[in-house]
C-alpha cells in the first residue's frame, strides 16, 4: 500500500547522515533534534506550539488529560475511524458519542454533532479522514456555542490546507484548542518507528501539554498533576525534519496519483472516486473509492489475485465494535458509517506510484468489471 523503501532511497544521504549525527551526539532523549522539529513544524505549519510524543494515540490521550476531562464527561467523535481516536476516551473513562459522517467526504457531519451534544459534553474530536479536513468553520461555531472544546485528529491530514468561507487559509490541525498527529510510518509525514505530536496555539495549554507528557513534571522531581512518560526520540525527530522539507512535494505526488485514479475511472458504473471537499485541500492519506452493487469484497479479491494490494478502511465501525458497544448507540442509529464499511476500499497510494504502475491497478479495478 506504501513504498517505504522507495521514499528512503531518495532520501538515503540526508536520512543516513542525520542518524549518524545522532549517534555521535549520544543525545538520544530530547535534546537538539526533538526541539529543532518542534520549531521547524511550528513555522511549516503556522502554529505557536509543537509538542512531541511517542505516538499519535498518546497525544490524543495528553490532549484529554490537559482539558481535564472527567469520568462521566462525554466526548463526540466519529465511529468511522481507527479505534485509537475512542480508545483513548474510554481508557480516561470519558464517554464517547459517537456522530454520523458525511457520505462524500466520511468526515464528521457538523449536524449531527450539534444533534448529539447533551449538558454532559465537553468535546469535539473531528477526525480528519484520508486526508481532508473536517469542516473546521462549523465545528468551531459549534463548539463556541455550546462553549465545547475541540481536539483535532490530524494524523491522516498533515500539510493539507482548511479553507474558510472568506478565503482564508489555515493548515489542518491549527485551528481548534490542541491537534493530535501520528508519525506512524505509513503516514504521509511517517518517521521509522513511533512518534506523535501535539499543537496549540494557546500558552497556558502548550505548558499543560508538556507537563503531563513529562510525568506531570515542569520541574525534574516536582510533580504537579498525574502524568504519562511520552518522548518523541531523538532519531526519529532526526528523520522526521528532512521528510518534513518534503512534504509538500509528497501531497503532489499524491494528487497526481490521485488524479490518474480519477481519470481512469471516471463514469464506471459501481464505482465512486474520493469526493473534494470545496473546504480542503486533500492530501490522499488513502485513496478510498466507494464500491456499490455488492461487488467491494469480490474486487478486493480480484484484486489481491492480480497482484494489487487494496485495503477496506474500516471494516467494523467503533459503535459495533464489542468493546465500544453500548445501547446508546446501536446497531442502524449511523446509517452512513454503516453504509460505508460496507462500501469503502482504498488503494495503494504513495509518493513513489509511477505510471506504468498506476496503469496496472486501474486496469485490474476495470478488469474486474469488464463483463459485469
Amino acid at each position: 500500500m506504501v513504498d517505504l523503501l522507495g521514499q528512503y532511497q531518495k532520501i538515503r544521504p540526508e536520512v543516513d547522515a542525520a542518524l549518524q549525527r545522532v549517534i555521535e551526539s549520544t543525545l538520544f532523549i530530547g535534546g537538539p533534534e526533538v526541539k529543532a522539529l518542534e520549531a521547524e513544524m511550528a513555522a511549516y505549519l503556522g502554529v505557536k506550539h509543537v509538542i512531541g510524543c511517542a505516538n499519535g494515540t498518546d497525544a490524543l490521550q495528553i490532549a484529554m488529560m490537559a482539558l481535564d476531562l472527567k469520568p462521566g464527561d462525554e466526548v463526540i467523535t466519529a465511529s468511522f475511524t481507527f479505534v485509537a481516536t475512542v480508545e483513548v476516551v474510554a481508557l480516561l473513562g470519558i464517554t464517547p458519542v459517537f456522530a454520523d459522517v458525511l457520505p462524500g467526504t466520511f468526515n464528521l457531519d457538523p449536524a449531527d454533532i450539534e444533534r448529539k451534544i447533551t449538558p454532559r459534553t465537553k468535546a469535539i474530536v473531528p477526525v480528519h479522514l484520508f486526508g481532508q479536513t473536517a469542516d473546521m468553520e462549523v465545528i468551531m461555531a459549534i463548539a463556541a456555542k455550546h462553549k465545547l472544546y475541540v481536539i483535532e485528529d490530524n494524523a491522516q491530514a498533515i500539510g493539507g490546507d482548511y479553507i474558510f468561507s472568506d478565503g482564508t487559509r489555515k493548515k489542518s490541525g491549527t485551528i481548534g484548542h490542541i491537534a493530535s498527529t501520528s508519525f506512524f510510518p505509513s503516514k504521509n509525514l511517517g518517521c521509522y518507528g513511533d512518534g506523535g505530536a501535539l499543537f496549540t496555539n494557546d500558552d497556558a495549554l502548550a505548558k499543560r501539554l508538556r507537563r503531563v507528557c513529562n510525568h506531570g513534571s515542569d520541574v525534574r522531581y516536582y510533580h504537579e498533576v498525574v502524568g504519562v512518560n511520552s518522548r518523541l526520540d531523538a532519531m526519529q525527530a532526526a528523520i522526521l525534519r528532512i521528510k518534513l522539507r518534503h512534504l509538500d512535494e509528497y501531497a503532489a505526488a499524491r494528487n497526481t496519483a490521485a488524479a490518474y485514479y480519477d481519470e481512469a475511472f471516471a463514469g464506471m458504473a459501481h464505482i465512486s472516486v474520493p469526493e473534494r471537499s470545496p473546504n480542503s485541500t486533500h492530501v490522499f492519506h488513502q485513496y478510498t473509492l466507494k464500491v456499490t452493487g455488492g461487488h467491494r469484497d469480490a474486487l478486493k479479491k480480484h484484486l489481491e489475485a492480480n497482484g494489487v494490494p487494496a485495503m477496506i478502511y474500516y471494516p467494523v465501525p467503533c459503535h459495533l465494535q464489542n468493546a465500544y458497544k453500548s445501547d446508546r448507540c446501536p446497531e442502524g442509529s449511523l446509517p452512513v458509517t454503516e453504509q460505508l464499511t460496507h462500501e469503502v476500499l482504498s488503494l495503494p497510494m504513495s509518493t513513489e506510484l509511477d505510471e506504468e504502475q498506476l496503469k496496472h491497478i486501474s486496469t485490474a479495478v476495470k478488469g474486474y468489471f469488464k463483463d459485469r
